[in-house]
């Protein structure tokens, strides 16, 4: 009987579906944890943390039901066909919005690897401009700071990617033996 099972290749699916669909809540579930620990680590505001793991989200969804369809093999050419024909439409569509996408990319990326946090006085590299201040906010589009002449500036996120970025220390940052 075992070997019944065994040898049923709907079965087998089956189980296989089962044991991916269990890994995937609980990859889904673990990079959650991991974003939100994260996330509270830096200071990032709720908004952009929630944006994290719906891109989060969405990514491993459909890394996951590709990993779903190959594995099964549920008639991948028919899906792969639909797919690239909906991100050929999407991508000519989202071509003339590239600066938006650009930005929401790079809050991502600076979600993960900036190395600033709210409350740094930092400066960037922008011969034209003096862009410098205190970082109030990492919004999904911009990096806001608050200048030391009280300004608001606005700042994109994919151009702060792009430039070099200075902490500037305040003098009661640094060590009291320095002042000797």
């Amino acid at each position: 009987m075992f070997d019944f099972l065994l040898s049923n290749l709907l079965l087998k699916q089956f189980v296989l579906g089962i044991l991916l669909i269990i890994g995937y809540i609980t990859f889904k579930h673990i990079g959650r944890k991991w974003i939100e620990t994260l996330a509270i680590n830096k200071r990032v505001s709720l908004k952009r943390t929630q944006f994290v793991v719906k891109t989060f989200t969405a990514i491993s969804f459909l890394l996951f039901g590709a990993i779903f369809v190959i594995t099964l093999d549920l008639g991948f050419g028919d899906i792969s066909l639909f797919l690239s024909s909906i991100f050929a439409v999407l991508g000519v569509a989202l071509f003339a919005q590239w600066s938006i996408l650009s930005n929401l990319t790079a809050s991502v990326l600076i979600f993960f690897v900036f190395p600033y946090r709210i409350g740094d006085n930092i400066k960037v590299a922008d011969k034209d401009e003096d862009i410098s201040g205190i970082i109030i906010d990492i919004t999904m589009f911009h990096v806001i700071l608050r200048h030391e002449n009280g300004n608001i500036i606005t700042y994109p996120n994919n151009l702060i990617l792009q430039k070099g970025v200075t902490k500037l220390i305040v003098k009661h940052e640094l060590n009291p033996a320095d002042d000797k």
